[in-house]
């Protein structure tokens, strides 16, 4: 009796098997996927390049990074900064707000007053170029490389004049 039961329970599951195998056959195949409109818009986006060249020293300003439209909300667009102060609030005040990786506070007269005896002109070099010291990194133009470099050497007066 246990073994006819174990066989009638076994048959039901592979019955199961079968029939979902068979109504699962029957969807969208392969090919009809390759076809859909939705389908290949989204592989469309995803393929396509979101890079852009620039070159290191060079003003690369006319590269501007657009937002992704998947995630960049409608209320909150992307501007280009036009002085020193709006480069300072959209880009160094990430790390410099907070000494993130190592960055110097703005404000903070102790920490820049061995970086403010190196010159001016070393500063705009590591603020456009990028540095890597013993503290913590320093991205070129903070990661915004859209931004003009005049714009980062008014951004880096800025810090200066908050430090001393």
């Amino acid at each position: 009796m246990f073994n006819m039961i174990i066989g009638i329970l076994v048959g039901i599951v592979a019955g199961i098997y079968f029939l979902a195998v068979h109504l699962g056959n029957r969807g969208q195949t392969l090919e009809g996927l390759l076809q859909d409109p939705l389908y290949q818009r989204q592989v469309t986006e995803r393929i396509a390049l979101g890079v852009r060249v620039a070159v290191a020293g060079k003003d690369n300003s006319a590269l501007a990074i657009l937002p992704d439209p998947s995630t960049q909300q409608a209320s909150s667009p992307v501007t280009m900064p036009t002085s020193g102060a709006e480069v300072f609030q959209q880009v160094c005040v990430a790390c410099h707000g907070q000494g993130i990786a190592g960055a110097p506070r703005a404000g903070d007269a102790t920490a820049w007053d061995r970086r403010i005896a190196k010159g001016k002109s070393t500063l705009y070099q590591h603020a456009i170029q990028g540095f890597k010291g013993d503290a913590g990194v320093m991205p070129p133009k903070g990661g915004r490389i859209d931004i003009s470099d005049d714009l980062i050497r008014a951004a880096v007066d800025r810090m200066i004049e908050a430090s001393q």
